[in-house]
């Protein structure tokens, strides 16, 4: 993939995370919002981690702490409990690549990449941390051509209750 195929995928992404600004159906579904958004924009399927830190780990993001350019997953450590489990599951947001960030918190919504520490947590979580940053063409690797037939939103909420549970 160059660098134009790159720029032209990072666009229809985030156009299509811009047109779910204010939506709460991601709400606690970071990771399938920024996957979603690449997915469906584009006709692919993606293969992360299972969690926002997983992905993390995997696309090696410690290693970037420079600015993220446009469309880089910007990832952040995310600590609190879920389903009994304490652990980092991470957060996860796409680079607009003028500093900010357009991710799913309470809602979708942008923020300027470094007030997402300051965000306040859900109760029991730890305040979020820079994580790093992974590039499209790291996180593309791998990904393959999918016709995407059901509402995004729709598929998120019943994948997170297939995973999770439907308390979350």
């Amino acid at each position: 993939m160059d660098e134009d195929d790159l720029s032209r995928l990072a666009d229809h992404a985030i156009a299509w995370a811009e047109g779910h600004l204010g939506s709460t159906a991601y709400a606690t579904r970071c990771l399938a919002f920024v996957e979603d958004a690449y997915e469906r924009a584009n006709g692919l399927e993606l293969f992360g981690g299972d969690t926002a830190h997983e992905s993390a780990v995997l696309y090696e993001a410690a290693t970037r702490t420079g600015p993220p350019p446009r469309g880089a997953f910007v990832f952040y450590d995310s600590v609190g409990e879920l389903l009994g489990t304490r652990r980092n599951w991470g957060h996860v947001g796409i680079a607009l690549g003028d500093g900010r960030v357009i991710h799913a918190w309470d809602r979708v919504r942008i923020d300027p990449a470094e007030h997402l520490e300051d965000l306040t947590p859900p109760p029991g979580w730890d305040l979020l941390r820079r994580a790093g940053w992974a590039p499209a063409e790291r996180f593309l690797r791998g990904s393959r051509p999918r016709r995407w037939t059901t509402d995004a939103p729709a598929a998120a909420r019943h994948d997170q209750a297939t995973r999770f549970g439907s308390g979350t």
